[in-house]
């Protein structure tokens, strides 16, 4: 699929999970995509061309596993709100889509919510629900490692 071809419709998958670790710690490590393989099992790699959390406009690259298959994918910066909101679109010959995280204080910890928004001419009959286990196991361990530092 080409960047300016457009699939009929799109999916979503909305999760949220409880941080016990401050909006600051939250917001400046998920909004460093060359960490993103740390947490999330489909990153292998991620190529931003600099250091620290990335700024509206910014434009970086990753490569994936998408079911088994190296999948380059190229972002772009839609919304960065330090501490409260990041947002990425994505192109790919697979799969297009963005990534929006959004995040608010709740008690002495973040509330951290990942809103995936993806389509794809693709006519994988289990894609959906793979991708929600992943971005589950994602969750899973950003908390996990957050919480852990």
């Amino acid at each position: 699929m080409n960047a300016v071809e457009h699939p009929a419709h799109l999916e979503l998958i909305s999760q949220q999970r409880y941080i016990q670790a401050s909006m600051e710690a939250v917001y400046d490590y998920v909004t460093q995509p060359d960490r993103w393989h740390e947490w999330h099992p489909t990153s292998l790699s991620a190529d931003t061309g600099t250091i620290g959390t990335l700024a509206a406009g910014h434009r970086f690259t990753e490569t994936i596993n998408l079911l088994g298959v190296r999948m380059p994918m190229s972002y772009r910066v839609q919304v960065a709100t330090p501490h409260q909101e990041f947002k990425t679109v994505f192109t790919s010959q697979a799969v297009n889509g963005s990534i929006h995280y959004l995040l608010e204080p709740q008690g002495s910890g973040t509330l951290f919510k990942r809103v995936l928004s993806y389509g794809t001419e693709l006519q994988l009959p289990t894609l959906h629900k793979r991708m929600i286990e992943l971005s589950n196991q994602a969750l899973d361990q950003l908390k996990q490692h957050l919480e852990a530092s």
